[in-house]
């Protein structure tokens, strides 16, 4: 729910709540990996944490927050300059060669040669709980060594983050950033527990009990893997959630939503956009997100909507299956309004490019085979000989969602942020006035802030019509954009 971009009905959330318990109860009975376990990292911690042990987890918070600020700034530059190398143009050999670097990078260091998936479980757990430890964590290793190589395996974890993250490849982010924050929470927690260890007497180590072990690593690992995930993401309640399903660790939720809150509000510092809000800015994908505080301009919407003189719109009548076929290669456009006639203008409804396709397509394909000069209408036409003619209506949204031409710009905008619209038509009695799309409403937002508003003087549509014809088209419509538009 904090994910997304408009209205999420309590009905499926509900809805959502039961498939999840059945996916819980299938995973519990089923047991798959044979470990008994319903998390995924599950852990016992005996000791509490302490009062004093919130400056390092407040540090931790600060730590994520600057990695997920400086990893969204990398991989950006990096997907950028990626995009100018011709020898990354083939998704194959791009994958290929970033594998190979990592694997020569990678090997030296044990930590990075583990699975995330093993490698976090072993960061997570104490060492009394860890019954076969490959990676030397809790060996007889000096601690400095054992710490030096967790944070070079955490600047090398970024770095090649940073790359890959963006390749061709169904990988995501939330484990490499909590293998990341858990490498330098593991850090953290190794340096307090040595420092509490060696000057027990100190006041702040007061409440630690004499001859008990104090500090517990593992928690560390934990608050860091969540920081970082938060710094990244910019999610906050729910990486709370994640953390304490994944792991059962009830009892350290308060110092995991300190930090998830430090990391975002530093994270927020380098730019209000997450990771994933990032990459949709880049691909330059419609997004309108309802978490944004951009204000909407106190004008009439009809002052930036498309007007229909600059609309490719359908009429009812007068088509042939041919002429709408040469309609579709000759405008790149996700659908059209439809009308009644260039006289009157009454607006009959809207289809798009999709479904008049398949309409088209499947009237010429067997069993009817109609011809290309065979007529095809958008209106009731009661002499019609339907075995002969093509009637477009059912194909045809009759009812599509309307606002007066004279209502506000604020109220078009929320409709497209809370309903998730593509498009909105414009109408005066019945009439077809203009038409509005989600780049139009990105375009306005993004402009709004750079500019003031002409009061009447169609300074915005002229603007946006001129960049329309030259980058994304949207006189006509919500049009698919090419990536180099």
């Amino acid at each position: 729910m904090q994910q997304l971009s408009f209205y999420f009905p309590d009905k499926t959330m509900w809805q959502s709540f039961v498939c999840a318990m059945v996916a819980a109860v299938t995973l519990q009975a089923v047991n798959p990996f044979r470990t008994g376990k319903l998390v995924l990292y599950e852990v016992r911690y005996l000791s509490q944490w302490h009062a004093f042990e919130l400056v390092p987890f407040a540090l931790l918070g600060v730590i994520g927050g600057l990695y997920g600020g400086l990893f969204i700034k990398l991989n950006m530059l990096v997907a950028k300059y990626r995009k100018t190398l011709r020898i990354f143009q083939n998704p194959i050999v791009e994958v290929a060669i970033i594998a190979v670097i990592t694997a020569v990078i990678n090997f030296p260091n044990k930590f990075m040669r583990a699975q995330f998936p093993e490698l976090v479980a072993t960061l997570f757990a104490e060492c009394s709980e860890l019954k076969d430890e490959r990676l030397g964590l809790c060996g007889t290793a000096p601690s400095a060594v054992v710490g030096f190589n967790l944070l070079a395996a955490a600047g090398l974890g970024f770095i090649l983050t940073s790359v890959t993250f963006g390749l061709r490849i169904p990988a995501g982010i939330i484990l490499p950033s909590m293998a990341i924050g858990a490498l330098c929470g593991r850090t953290m927690g190794m340096f307090v527990r040595n420092f509490q260890q060696t000057f027990p007497a100190l006041i702040i180590f007061s409440a630690c009990p004499p001859d008990v072990r104090c500090v517990t690593a593992g928690t560390y690992a934990i608050i860091g893997a969540a920081s970082a995930l938060a710094g990244a993401t910019r999610m906050t309640v729910s990486i709370v959630v994640i953390m304490f399903e994944l792991t059962g660790a009830l009892n350290y939720v308060l110092p995991i939503m300190i930090s998830v809150m430090i990391s975002k509000w530093v994270g927020d510092a380098f730019g209000k956009q997450g990771i994933y809000e990032s990459w949709i800015d880049f691909h330059g994908y419609p997004f309108l997100d309802n978490r944004d505080d951009k204000q909407v301009p106190d004008i009439a919407a009809a002052q930036v909507m498309t007007r229909i003189e600059d609309l490719v719109v359908l009429h009812s009548t007068g088509h042939s299956i041919g002429s709408l076929d040469r309609l579709l290669k000759t405008y790149a456009l996700r659908g059209f309004p439809v009308i009644t006639n260039s006289r009157e203008g009454f607006l009959l409804g809207y289809i798009s490019r999709t479904e008049l396709a398949f309409a088209l397509e499947s009237a010429r394909s067997a069993p009817r085979s109609l011809p290309p000069t065979a007529e095809a209408f958008f209106a009731h036409q009661p002499l019609a000989d339907t075995d002969t003619t093509l009637d477009l209506r059912p194909w045809m949204d009759q009812t599509p969602i309307t606002l007066s031409a004279k209502s506000s710009l604020q109220l078009a905008a929320d409709m497209f942020l809370k309903l998730g619209l593509r498009y909105l038509l414009f109408c005066e009695k019945g009439v077809l006035k203009g038409l509005l799309t989600k780049k139009d409403i990105i375009f306005i937002l993004n402009r709004a802030g750079e500019r003031r508003m002409g009061t009447g003087s169609g300074i915005y549509r002229a603007e946006r019509t001129a960049q329309s014809e030259q980058e994304t088209g949207l006189m006509f419509g919500d049009v698919d954009v090419p990536d180099d538009g």
